[in-house]
């Protein structure tokens, strides 16, 4: 399965929603067991970020909040609020292909996966030119 097409499935959702054109996927045995953009707009909801919805789906789905077996792709560097949460759900490794500049704290153990070709940082930089 690949994980980056389908990453770019989803942020383009978000985009055509008006939302912050973020996704991601939470894969178990090499299987896609959750995907999740943001939600935060539509939802009025602090915490739509992709990355905890993606948590949630995936621990209804396991019945269990354990998700050490999972890997987690995000398309960009996780806030350090998802961060907390990934750890509290105790995956192991994460994914992602841009570098989140806002970070306060930017030390991460999580995988920069660097594509040159990187189509989320063009979908992102038009979607606040446009709301800008």
């Amino acid at each position: 399965m690949n994980y980056y097409n389908e990453l770019i499935k989803l942020t383009k959702k978000a985009y055509k929603k008006g939302e912050v054109p973020i996704a991601a996927i939470i894969v178990k045995n090499n299987k896609i067991i959750s995907k999740a953009y943001n939600l935060r707009e539509k939802n009025n909801d602090v915490l739509g970020h992709a990355e905890i919805i993606a948590i949630k789906k995936a621990t209804k789905k396991l019945k269990t909040w354990h998700l050490n077996d999972c890997i987690l792709y995000s398309t960009v560097e996780p806030c350090d609020m998802c961060k907390s949460i990934i750890n509290e759900a105790k995956i192991d490794k994460v994914y992602f292909f841009l570098k989140n500049e806002k970070l306060r704290n930017s030390t991460t153990k999580y995988i920069f996966l660097n594509k040159i070709d990187n189509e989320f940082k063009k979908i992102i930089k038009d979607f606040f030119k446009k709301i800008r």
